[in-house]
């Protein structure tokens, strides 16, 4: 059993050495406005030649005849060998199902005739991810996507490493996202460590983790990431209420201690100004009955009916 183990895996291990990633290879083509004058004057000579050979009388010579013929097809052999390149844009160049580099030139360019080409586009691309039903690291399901903007770096990469670049980077962008919320809460809460970073708080910090995530999951297909930011947060459906109540009992909870801090720091204030100015002097029940009655006026979301106190402040 341990022979056959063994043998598996330096089998194993071999493939894993076999596979050779391909590697984009500059090739530099040639200038095509020289070659195409180059391939008119051949052509453009033979015709000349087939012209006097015609108003010839006498039996032209065999060389005369080759000679024509071969700049006839010289000309179009060359002709075979010219393509046109848009700003961003590259020739992935074979011979024979070999892989012989790039050409990233501009313009009109002239290679090999044999040789056939791929082009592929350079330009930055937005892909808009459609919102994700996930859970978040406490397990509350949420809706998420992201817009990312990459394009391709590595074109050897894009071409021969996978089957089709746009389906893998659509493919491992949604996966990407996926793990990003599980490794973040939607919002604070008492569960959290302080200061942790959260989707909804944390835009900066789960931007760049994206973007980080991004560029490990599409260094396989040659794509570099250039930017990528969440598009869409929101609680899933099922629970959207609930949070929302959660949401407003937290802030109607934040109000109160404001309110309430904010009163007491008036009606200590006020004591203080009567005491110092010597206006009224109050025993202790007479200040817990001001205090008491201050902070409804000033705690109390509604309007408050006060009662005139006609007689002493012991009656």
């Amino acid at each position: 059993m341990s022979t056959v183990n063994k043998v598996s895996e330096q089998t194993a291990h071999r493939a894993s050495n076999q596979r050779v990633l391909l590697r984009e290879r500059n090739l530099i083509s040639w200038n095509g406005y020289v070659m195409f004058f180059i391939a008119l004057a051949l052509l453009g000579g033979a015709v000349y030649l087939f012209v006097q050979l015609s108003q010839q009388t006498e039996e032209p010579r065999m060389s005369a005849v080759v000679l024509r013929v071969v700049m006839i097809v010289a000309g179009l052999f060359i002709l075979k060998g010219f393509y046109m390149l848009q700003p961003n844009e590259a020739a992935l160049l074979t011979l024979f199902g070999g892989y012989q580099g790039t050409d990233r030139s501009e313009g009109l360019r002239w290679v090999n005739p044999f040789y056939g080409n791929r082009k592929i586009s350079l330009r930055a691309r937005t892909m808009n991810t459609a919102p994700l039903k996930v859970n978040d690291k406490r397990g509350n399901p949420i809706e998420i996507g992201a817009a990312i903007v990459w394009r391709v770096q590595d074109t050897a990469l894009a071409v021969y490493n996978v089957d089709d670049y746009d389906r893998f980077v659509n493919v491992q962008a949604e996966a990407a996202i996926r793990h990003l919320a599980a490794q973040y809460a939607y919002d604070d809460g008492e569960d959290l460590a302080e200061h942790e970073t959260t989707l909804r708080a944390g835009v900066d910090i789960v931007a760049g983790a994206l973007r980080a995530e991004l560029h490990l999951r599409f260094a396989a297909a040659g794509v570099e990431v250039e930017d990528a930011k969440l598009t869409h947060l929101a609680y899933a459906a099922e629970i959207a209420q609930v949070m929302l109540r959660r949401q407003q009992a937290e802030a109607i909870i934040s109000a109160r201690k404001k309110i309430v801090h904010g009163a007491v720091t008036m009606v200590e204030a006020a004591l203080q100004s009567l005491s110092e100015r010597k206006i009224v002097e109050l025993d202790d029940e007479r200040k817990a009955a001001m205090v008491s009655n201050l902070l409804v006026v000033l705690c109390s979301d509604k309007e408050t009916q006060p009662v005139v106190n006609t007689g002493t402040l012991y009656n």
